[in-house]
């Protein structure tokens, strides 16, 4: 693993954290070089992003839902075999989960990963003040290795000089670079359509254009000299999850542009316990595969082809017979969408899903849930013993509706207190949260170990 690595962080949201890591990305590998991205928080959009550009699946480094030593873990394994690592911030860059700290923010992890950090501003109504910016940044935290500034959203090549002046005088770090305003470049469809987008290859040619003025106004060599850090210390965090010679069950999991929201951790997780994974697309029109033995449904955009999902009658088909029979499932918010019995869409469309959770799910055009969550297994749900808890976030455009009294799946915590959530029925768990195995890597073994059961027993 090399031990180059950089945080991209931003001054504040909304100063082209997202444009600026993906054009050095996209710079940085037209030079020849393996770049490894990640993601600060749990995000799922910036890294479909960074895994277009770079060819490397991007991973997300969550100081919530992980603790510093499965964090690094992932950093490692995300890092094998990459000559640099970028990982994008979220937020400003000392914005987190308890305004009185910088714990869950992109400093916290910055701290938690050894690595150095460029800070992102936006540059579009400064010049010297650019630097009483950074100054302030440099001293709120001085653990914080602060090690250069790239401006963004600059007016012109003199606009740039003053900013840099002013910055390398008052701050002693250097500025390594600009993005010029006039070819700032909007990411296209930053939210529902950006995996079609991705799929349909539109994003070709922003990335290309981007590597290409990243690298006339960049300098990549002082910037990956600055991405030195220090040696990470080896972790054994799966220590209790030796992986197998011979897979003790086939898990499927649906994995196409419908259902593609994934941490590669869970996956990882469940290999070692003793899975082997079959990767199926029901908007393809594949069906469950035959010979599994659970089946994993997980996030994405459901909506974005609720019609499409809606034709495929055997492939819903053969999903709700495999529940009803008992196969142990987990879906996660689009998973969950799709195995209820009708998805309205906001043009007030109805389609019909796979009907096994009775009830619908409403889209709306505002967000309808975001958070952390952690969850505790209730009565019936095989992923987690008494005691174990699991954590994860919600995010959602969608609501659910039932007029049926259902069994729910976890008792919730989040920052709005407490609640129970999901469903949980027969071998069935679904609900809205993303859960993270990274949090409890047991709950990986009691998927694992239900699958192996009902293989057994039926």
């Amino acid at each position: 693993m090399s031990d180059r690595r950089l945080v991209i962080a931003g001054a504040s949201s909304g100063v082209g954290k997202t444009t600026v890591t993906i054009g050095l990305m996209a710079a940085l590998k037209a030079k020849g070089l393996n770049v490894q991205g990640f993601k600060c928080g749990p995000d799922y959009i910036d890294p479909a992003y960074h895994t277009a550009v770079t060819g490397r699946t991007s991973r997300n480094l969550d100081s919530w839902m992980l603790d510093e030593s499965m964090l690094n873990h992932v950093l490692q394994s995300g890092a094998d075999g990459a000559d640099i690592s970028l990982i994008e911030g979220v937020m400003g860059l000392y914005d987190g989960k308890d305004p009185l700290s910088d714990k869950g923010s992109t400093a916290h992890i910055s701290l938690m990963t050894r690595a150095p950090v460029i800070l992102v501003v936006d540059c579009s109504a400064l010049a010297r003040s650019a630097a009483a910016i950074v100054k302030g940044f440099q001293n709120f935290n001085r653990s914080v290795n602060l090690v250069g500034v790239i401006a963004n959203r600059v007016a012109s090549q003199g606009h740039y000089e003053l900013v840099k002046a002013a910055v390398e005088q008052m701050c002693e770090i250097p500025v390594v670079g600009y993005l010029p305003q006039e070819k700032t470049l909007n990411l296209p469809e930053r939210h529902l359509g950006l995996l079609p987008a991705l799929e349909k290859g539109r994003l070709n040619e922003f990335i290309t254009e981007l590597a290409q003025f990243t690298s006339e106004t960049v300098d990549l060599t002082q910037l990956y000299d600055l991405a030195k850090a220090p040696p990470l210390i080896e972790t054994a965090v799966y220590s209790s999850l030796q992986r197998l010679p011979v897979p003790k069950v086939k898990l499927a999991v649906a994995k196409d542009k419908a259902f593609n929201f994934y941490y590669i951790e869970n996956f990882e997780l469940l290999e070692r316990a003793g899975a082997e994974l079959v990767f199926f697309s029901p908007l393809a029109g594949e069906a469950l595969p035959t010979d599994v033995d659970g089946l994993y449904l997980g996030g994405g955009f459901p909506e974005e082809f609720a019609a499409e999902l809606a034709a495929l009658t055997d492939v819903k088909r053969s999903i709700n017979e495999a529940i009803e029979s008992g196969m142990p499932t987990l879906a996660e918010c689009g998973g969950f969408m799709y195995l209820c019995e009708a998805l309205e869409t906001t043009d007030g469309q109805h389609h019909p899903m796979v009907g096994i959770i009775k009830g619908k799910v409403t889209m709306s055009h505002t967000l309808q849930a975001i958070g952390y969550r952690q969850v505790k297994a209730l009565s019936g749900n095989f992923l987690l013993s008494e005691g174990e808890t699991l954590r994860g976030h919600e995010f959602h455009y969608s609501s659910f509706k039932s007029e049926r009294e259902q069994s729910p799946a976890f008792s919730v915590e989040s920052s709005n207190g407490g609640a129970d959530e999901g469903i949980v029925r027969k071998n069935l768990i679904a609900g809205y949260t993303h859960l993270h195995f990274g949090s409890c890597p047991k709950a990986a073994e009691h998927f694992v170990k239900q699958c192996e059961e009902w293989k057994v027993h039926g």
